[in-house]
């Protein structure tokens, strides 16, 4: 591998660090920031936006523009209906209940969604590194189960990408944290992001980061607050005019946007201003809203959200056999985590002020280019023991759950156990791999299931049919069922629990390398329209200059060609009128560009032709026009289309 490159694949935006030396480093996106917004946008047809220029549009474009897909990634139809309210474009069913988006009639899944991001990620490292970058370790919420990590797995793979590794967010921080800590400490990670809260326990020293107990809450996060803070606002609102902006969709999207700004700035202020003129209109006019909200307020809107973070710290700390009090440090990690009643709880629990030296957006991506270093052999002093977040086990005699490997069992591992069965003579015995923490079989996430064969009539509970779970390093498991007494044996390799099969994945893999093709394509005749513009621009303003200097015919030639230009590039006409049009002015920009030399040679007290003078040699070159800046096309667009603990994410039979 020749650059250590690490994700954080966020709900609300992503980042991308690459190791240098045995450093981290945070890589900035084209646009100048180091976090990029996880938006995707498809405003015209055949049109794709990502991160900054998505989001930038969303409010015109809400049913087109897709956010906060990493809370529907890996979930089935049903576990998302409290997240598909929350958002302005159209959630829909799918085959085999998966979940889909349908933007305009174009139908996508989450994870190519999220392989947008990835690309555009990638995109901006690669010109930053000065080389392809193919391998990443990319990040998950510590408490993502086998789906929803193999769907990141996919997303990766749809983006054209090799996923050395999914690491857990927490584990991430905590890596990056650790980096060369020789002490000995355990330190508490409260992740709390866009979509999804998580909490770790590690030991870290001496070079070793080991995850003790991981706990969490999937369907928690900033949105939430967001959401809490925006159906007040819109409640009041209502109240006094009459209006539910809930049901205007480019409303809700800049009542979205403002709730997230105030939460921002209720984070360091105790009052915010929410302006939204012209929200809505009605018989009577225009409606604007505009409103105060106190840090006050914010906190009794979300102080039931605040509270839900309690349960997972407490349990976590249970699983890992410590008290509050045995906690040397708390890493904060999370844009949420600036919120001050989030920190006030963290503190009471844990009686300790959070650690300041990690920055909350950009740890994580950090730890994991540190993890890809570790892989790549970069980082050969650190040593990494995860665990796996949810237990593993076997539907039983009365559809119970038995678990084989529990939670927080660092990985890798091997746990066997030896069933029996239920009825006299059973030739045969159905294998059903269970992920959750339920009792019952109905209420945890079947992964898969087999059958073995050709056990020999027996009394029921006489035949011994040993079951084997094993997960490696990279978080894959295995499970294998023998007879004892036959020493038949039948295994699968779980790898695809995910929405999406292998020939789906396949698909989308191609259409990511057509749509390649085409937005490159696309770039190149926004290229192209900006700089004939600019060239028009150009030799508009140097007719001006030059003024009596340029011959009537030549300007009234380059003016007439200028004119068609503007019209051309405002009304889209065919790339090929475009180039034409450049074509022309270039050349008849020629006689402009000798009067201006001749001009510049009289002022100097110089005459054509005379020794030293060379027309070609300097002054205006109406080749050299490009893009100008801030035109449209001008600024960057998004990028072209080219788990420790992992479960992978496609399983089949091993005969």
């Amino acid at each position: 591998m020749s650059k250590a490159i690490g994700i954080d694949l966020g709900t609300t935006n992503s980042v991308i660090s690459i190791l240098e030396g045995d450093k981290p480093t945070v890589i900035a996106n084209s646009e100048g920031g180091r976090t990029t917004p996880s938006v995707v946008a498809y405003p015209k047809d055949g049109e794709r936006l990502v991160g900054q220029l998505a989001k930038r549009q969303a409010v015109l474009n809400p049913e087109v523009t897709v956010y906060s897909a990493k809370r529907f990634v890996g979930r089935k139809w049903g576990e998302v209906d409290e997240e598909s309210k929350q958002v302005s474009y159209n959630v829909v069913k799918g085959d085999n209940d998966a979940i889909r988006f349908d933007l305009g009639g174009k139908t996508l899944a989450p994870e190519e969604i999220s392989a947008q991001v990835l690309r555009k990620l990638v995109k901006d490292a690669e010109k930053y590194a000065g080389e392809t970058i193919k391998d990443v370790v990319i990040t998950v919420p510590a408490y993502f189960n086998d789906s929803q990590r193999t769907a990141t797995k996919d997303a990766g793979t749809i983006a054209g990408l090799n996923v050395l590794r999914i690491i857990n967010e927490p584990t991430a921080a905590a890596l990056a944290y650790g980096l060369n800590q020789r002490k000995d400490e355990k330190v508490l990670v409260f992740d709390l992001g866009g979509g999804t809260f998580d909490v770790s326990v590690l030991d870290i020293g001496d070079n070793v980061v080991e995850v003790l107990s991981t706990s969490g809450d999937t369907h928690l996060g900033g949105d939430d607050f967001d959401k809490r803070l925006a159906d007040y606002i819109a409640e009041e609102f209502k109240k006094e005019q009459g209006i539910d902006l809930r049901g205007d969709k480019q409303a809700l999207q800049r009542l979205t946007e403002a709730a997230e700004k105030a939460k921002c700035e209720l984070s360091e202020t105790p009052q915010a201003t929410i302006s939204l003129p012209f929200i809505t209109a009605d018989a009577n006019g225009p409606k604007h809203l505009e409103t105060k909200i106190t840090r006050a307020k914010f906190e009794e809107l979300t102080r039931d959200l605040v509270e839900r973070c309690r349960g997972p710290i407490n349990r976590s700390l249970k699983d890992a056999g410590l008290s509050a009090s045995e906690i040397n440090e708390v890493l904060l990690v999370g844009g949420s985590t600036r919120i001050p009643a989030v920190q006030n709880l963290v503190k009471e629990i844990t009686g300790k002020d959070p650690n300041q030296t990690v920055n909350p957006d950009e740890v994580v991506s950090m730890g994991a280019a540190v993890q890809a270093g570790i892989i790549g052999g970069d980082v050969t002093d650190v040593l990494l023991l995860d665990v796996t977040p949810l237990s593993l086990g076997v539907e039983t005699l009365g559809g119970v759950m038995t678990k084989l490997i529990t939670r927080n069992t660092t990985i890798p591992v091997t746990k066997s156990e030896i069933f029996s069965t239920a009825s006299d003579n059973q030739s045969a015995v159905t294998i059903n791999v269970l992920q959750g923490e339920r009792e019952m079989a109905a209420n945890n996430r079947s992964l898969g299931q087999f059958n073995l064969e050709g056990i020999m009539p027996a009394p029921r509970g006489v035949p011994q049919v040993e079951v084997s779970f094993d997960i490696d390093a990279n978080g894959i498991l295995n499970v294998s069922a023998k007879d004892k007494a036959t020493g038949k044996e039948q295994k699968i390799t779980i790898t695809q629990s995910s929405n999406l099969d292998e020939s789906t994945v396949d698909q989308m893999i191609k259409d990511a390398e057509s749509n390649a093709e085409e937005d490159k394509k696309r770039r190149e005749e926004v290229d192209t329209r900006n700089s004939t513009e600019q060239l028009a621009y150009a030799v508009e303003s140097q007719i001006k200059e030059l003024g009596d200097a340029v011959g009537e015919e030549d300007k009234n030639r380059c003016n007439e060609i200028v004119g068609k230009i503007h019209e051309a590039v405002k009304n889209e006409a065919p790339i090929d009128e475009i180039k034409s049009l450049k074509e022309q002015l270039e050349q008849a920009a020629h006689a402009i560009s000798k009067a201006a030399y001749e001009k510049a040679a009289a002022e100097a007290g110089a005459q054509p032709g005379a020794a030293g003078f060379d027309p070609s040699a300097a002054g205006f070159d109406p080749n050299a026009a490009g893009p100008m800046p801030g035109a449209p096309g001008g600024e960057p667009q998004a990028s072209a289309p080219k788990d420790d603990d992992v479960i992978d994410a496609e399983w089949k039979e091993v005969k």
